[in-house]
Formats: C-alpha cells, structure tokens, sequence
C-alpha cells in the first residue's frame, strides 16, 4: 500500500512518465467515435443576480450547464434551499462548493479552523446537491496553506491525510454529494496512481476524485505527453469522477531549467482533444474553467474548449 512513501517516488514517477510517451498519442480529429455524453461546461458568473432566477439567468445566457456554488456556508437554510431547487428545475449542475482550507497545517488553530470549514462546506454540498465538496489536502507549510513543503510527500502527511478525511467524511455522512481532494503538484495525490492509494487507504463510500490533469504536470515528459497522462487519469480513476478543472499550461523555452506556466485554455499545450473525448465517457461530470480575471477571459477559454469538443463531434 504505501510504497516508499518517505518521498515522491522518483522510480515510478520516470516509469509512468515512460509509460505515456510509450502510447501513441490520440490524434483529438481523426480519434474513433465511441458512446458520448454531452459534457456540462461552468465557469464563474460575473454578472450580478439577486435570486435564483437571476442565477439561472446569467447562466443560460452564458450556454452553461453547470456552476460553482451560488451560495455560503453563511447562507440561511431558505436561500440554500431555494438555490438547489431552481438548480434542480432548470437542469443546472451545481459542480462544487469549494472547501479551500488547510486541514493539516502544523499550526493548531489553521487546523481546526479548516477542519470545521471542510464539515460546513460538506454539509453545504450535500444541502444543494452538488456534485462534490472539494479541497487540496492541505500542507505542512505554514505559511503557505497549499505551498510546497518538505514533509508534504512523507508517509506521516499521507497518514494525516487519510486520517482528516475520514474525520471530515464520518462527521458529515453526507447522502448526495462526495468528498474530493484535487491533485497538486507537492502533495498528495499528485498523480493517478497515488490518488488510488488515497481512495484505498481512506476508505470511504462517499470520497471520489476531483481531476485537474494540469495540476499533474510536473516535468517536461508530462508536459509534452499530456495526452497519453490523461488517458491514463481517465482509465484509473474515471469511475471516481465527480468534477473536473480546465485551465491550460506553457513551458519556458528560453531557460534551462524547467519553468511551467498557468495560462487560459487554448493558450498551452494541453491536450484538450483527449481530455473531452475522455470526460465524455462518463456521465455528466462537469468541466469548470478557473482562476481567470475577466469574464472576456472566461468567455475565450469556453470559446477555445468548445471549438475543440466541435471537431471532435462532442457535445458540450
């Protein structure tokens, strides 16, 4: 179960990034048509709404089919209510309420606070029906509550984890909605296989997975392989996929060490062709775009993402 779990493993890590340059790459235009489902597309609302009509509004005219929350862990239980209910009526996926926390921070008080933001986000979720409640796992460094950090890769931190999780899970019991960690670049889960072991070692009915494939990215064999990552993503962990992230990735080529760079869908080289043909496998598993700054940028991603899904005969 926890194989050399003292440090991201190097061996497996080149072993899988050899793996994926070993698949020939889908080439997205000419790939064989399989059983598709119409992917729901969300990203923020920038338009202001007062009620949930106005929500729904804003986002029919945007074309999207599913949301970030549109409500608080503040929010009274009437207005909750009344959010979940038009989102049910008009067909809306509510994708995520956001948990965004560090429940294994060395600092007591960091912890506890997050602890209880993540049972009140939970609790928000299975309320309105969402697809999933979802946080990273947090990080050992306190001054940075999803930073990098020496002890994040350790099998003390993995055992924290799993340890939290089941602690937030069991404090919740949510019917209708999961617990999710997105995957990070230095802590766990960072890669399939290592979210696998999550789900394993957690054990628990209502954990599944939240996939962000550019947050796996974290070596030049990636990058250039993305493609057959995502695949592989997909093949391990599609069964356990409640949500998903889109945004896009470049690589610096003008220094010699490796330097990679968020940008907005369509401006990286992030295999979009295979990450729709894959994510529409499944069975209405939302496509959120963030961490853009304006709606123009928000509505050139969704342009970019579906152009893509257009030739490739899918349905967003």
């Amino acid at each position: 179960m926890k194989k050399n779990m003292n440090r991201r493993d190097f061996t497996i890590m080149s072993a899988s990034a050899a793996a994926f340059i070993a698949v020939s790459p889908v080439d997205g235009l000419n790939a064989k048509k399989t059983r598709q489902a119409k992917i729901p597309l969300g990203a923020p609302v920038f338009e202001k709404y007062e009620d949930p009509e106005g929500w729904i509004n804003a986002l029919e005219k945007l074309g999207y089919r599913a949301a970030y929350t549109p409500v608080s862990i503040d929010d009274d239980e009437p207005t909750i209510n009344a959010y979940a209910k038009a989102a049910n009526e008009s067909g809306i996926i509510i994708a995520e309420v956001g948990a965004w926390s560090n429940p294994i921070s060395p600092d007591e008080t960091q912890r506890k606070e997050a602890f209880e933001k993540c049972v009140r986000s939970l609790q928000l979720a299975d309320q309105l029906g969402a697809n999933c409640c979802v946080n990273v796992s947090g990080s050992r460094n306190k001054e940075h509550w999803a930073g990098p950090h020496k002890d994040n890769l350790t099998t003390e931190t993995f055992e924290l984890i799993v340890e939290v999780t089941r602690r937030i899970i069991d404090e919740v019991k949510p019917r209708h909605t999961y617990f999710v960690l997105e995957p990070m670049p230095w802590a766990f889960p960072f890669s399939a296989d290592s979210y696998l072991e999550l789900l394993e070692a957690i054990d628990r009915d209502r954990f599944a997975v939240h996939l962000d494939p550019m947050n796996m990215i974290t070596s030049p064999e990636i990058f250039f392989n993305n493609g057959a990552m995502i695949r592989d993503c997909f093949r391990k962990l599609g069964p356990y996929i409640r949500s998903c992230h889109a945004k896009d990735m470049t690589i610096r080529e003008d220094i010699y060490t490796p330097h990679l760079d968020e940008t907005r869908a369509g401006l990286g080289s992030m295999d979009y062709a295979a990450f729709l043909t894959e994510l529409s496998k499944l069975d209405n598993v939302p496509l959120m775009i963030e961490h853009l700054k304006t709606a123009d940028e928000y509505r050139l991603a969704a342009d970019y993402i579906r152009s893509v899904a257009a030739r490739n005969g899918i349905s967003m």
